[in-house]
């Protein structure tokens, strides 16, 4: 089960909540039956739970929200975009280390 800091991004609430968010984003690009997907999940709670309001952080299932996933090229999952001001700064395809995300992130809000 994700942290309450992950939020839930969908194709209806991507624009508001992803695009136009003014701090930056990580979306994590996953679907149910992914078994690394499910073992990155701690990762991104543990980095929700981290970043708290400096970073926004979600989910977005790729089976049930096609149309963004499709937007982004995302070919394999799990991917993770980290967004700012609306635009795709970083993309790491599998599953990565937390120390990977977190560099990444600090420099976006350093």
């Amino acid at each position: 089960m994700a942290s309450d800091a992950v939020q839930t991004f969908t194709d209806d609430n991507f624009e508001e909540e992803v695009l136009k968010s003014e701090t930056p984003v990580l979306v994590d690009f996953w679907a149910e039956w992914c078994m690394p997907c499910r073992m990155l999940a701690p990762v991104i709670d543990k980095l929700a739970e981290k970043y708290g309001d400096s970073v926004k952080v979600g989910k977005l299932d790729t089976d049930g929200n096609r149309d963004t996933a499709v937007k982004y090229g995302i070919s394999s999952i799990p991917t993770v975009i980290l967004m700012k001001d609306g635009e795709p700064v970083k993309s790491f395809q599998g599953m990565q280390p937390e120390a990977a995300y977190a560099d990444e992130i600090d420099k976006l809000i350093a």
